[in-house]
């Protein structure tokens, strides 16, 4: 198996006493043709090393800005984003994204698109051992029947589990998933759903993900954040999601508290902060 490295990070972490993944005041602003546009403002938060985050908000609320930020795509214009007390300042295999529109190499198989990524991330590593680390993640997506296949013979579903492979295969400290089942049918998507959860009990990677789904947010996070509408867009209210591991969605919908728990992001998203369509 792929075992993660120790990383400069942890030391660092370690030696200052810092937050896992912490924004600090972190605002943006973009030019633009009619000048200055701030997208996000005053963003504080401290993510738990392992926890699983969901961020929830209305177009434009700049939530890609932030997984933007945690990718290292993009650095803040005020403020600082960090990872176990370095800043980040660039893209890195320690954090790995998913998006929704799975961005894989159409000339290359289900196999090929896996291990390209294993091999830039740890280029140390024996074929061998390589391999195994390849043919372990795909079983984990139940795809090792389809490792010899090419990205345009598989379904939506197929190929946001190769996607998912292919990023968890490094062994991330981070994943970053940009709102990775928004394409897919209901069936597929729960599918999905509950696939990932397994995953994530293995390797513990802390996750951050965008979602639309209220739904999907209060079945996979630890934490809701609700973002306030842009511009000039803020953290508005965090969910603390208290159900317990593993979930099964028929469970935790029979629970009085995940009614409590909808309504209030309802509220929050459609009364307090509803999307201004004019």
């Amino acid at each position: 198996m792929l075992e993660p490295s120790v990383s400069p990070r942890a030391s660092a972490s370690a030696a200052t006493g810092s937050a896992f993944l912490e924004f600090r005041s972190v605002g943006q602003v973009f030019a633009t043709r009619r000048g200055p546009f701030e997208a996000l403002r005053d963003i504080n938060l401290q993510v738990r090393q392992g926890e699983f985050l969901c961020v929830i908000g209305h177009s434009g609320c700049g939530k890609s800005t932030l997984l933007n930020m945690v990718s290292g795509f993009l650095q803040p214009t005020s403020g600082s984003v960090t990872l176990q007390g370095v800043p980040i300042d660039r893209p890195g295999p320690d954090r790995m994204v998913v998006f929704q529109n799975y961005s894989l190499l159409p000339w290359h198989t289900v196999w090929k698109n896996v291990e390209l990524a294993v091999k830039a991330a740890r280029p140390e590593l024996p074929a061998a051992v390589r391999r195994d680390v390849v043919e372990h993640h795909l079983d984990m997506v139940h795809l090792s029947d389809a490792h010899h296949r090419l990205p345009g013979e598989l379904s939506g579903g197929m190929r946001q589990r190769v996607a998912i492979a292919r990023a968890l295969a490094v062994r991330p400290e981070v994943l970053v998933l940009d709102e990775p089942f928004g394409a897919l049918d209901a069936i597929t998507r729960e599918e999905l759903q509950e696939e990932l959860l397994a995953i994530w009990r293995e390797q513990k990677p802390t996750v951050l993900m965008i979602t639309h789904d209220i739904d999907e947010a209060l079945f996979l996070a630890d934490r809701v954040v609700m973002m306030t509408n842009g511009p000039s867009a803020t953290i508005g209210e965090i969910l603390e999601v208290p159900f317990e591991r593993p979930r099964h969605y028929e469970a935790i919908q029979a629970d009085p508290r995940y009614g409590r728990l909808r309504n209030q992001a309802l509220d929050f998203l459609f009364r307090r902060y509803a999307h201004d369509e004019g």
